[in-house]
């Protein structure tokens, strides 16, 4: 099964037949030069294990998982699915509510990036 198009500035970053994906979020602008490459947002649709510790992704679990990391440590959802099909479709939700401005990123920062934030806001057309 090929994974759908994503919506909006979403590319498909990585995927493994009948398995993991990654999506990149507008790769074209994260480039040191207008975004910070590292805070590409992701979005990871797995089976692994989501325990912290070196190695259990590689594990797999009944669930499915779909993450939306803002950086590499950085989190702005995480949902749990009983089947792939389903996670799929969450995953291309999450990019479309992404995309549109409807994910608050600010939540999932601990020390706010206000200068980062104004600038993504007018990337995803979100209106503070």
């Amino acid at each position: 099964m090929s994974f759908p198009e994503p919506p909006g500035g979403w590319r498909v970053w990585n995927e493994e037949s009948e398995g993991r994906v990654i999506l990149a979020y507008r790769p074209d602008v994260f480039t040191e030069d207008a975004f910070p490459a590292a805070c590409l947002p992701t979005i990871y649709l797995t089976n692994g294990s989501r325990k912290r510790r070196p190695g259990a992704g590689q594990y797999e679990t009944d669930e499915w998982h779909v993450v939306l990391f803002l950086e590499p440590e950085i989190e702005a959802l995480a949902e749990t699915y009983d089947d792939r099909a389903d996670a799929v479709a969450g995953a291309l939700d999450a990019a479309s509510r992404f995309d549109e401005g409807d994910v608050d990123y600010r939540d999932a920062y601990q020390v706010p990036r206000e200068e980062y934030f104004e600038r993504l806001d007018e990337l995803t057309g979100r209106e503070e």
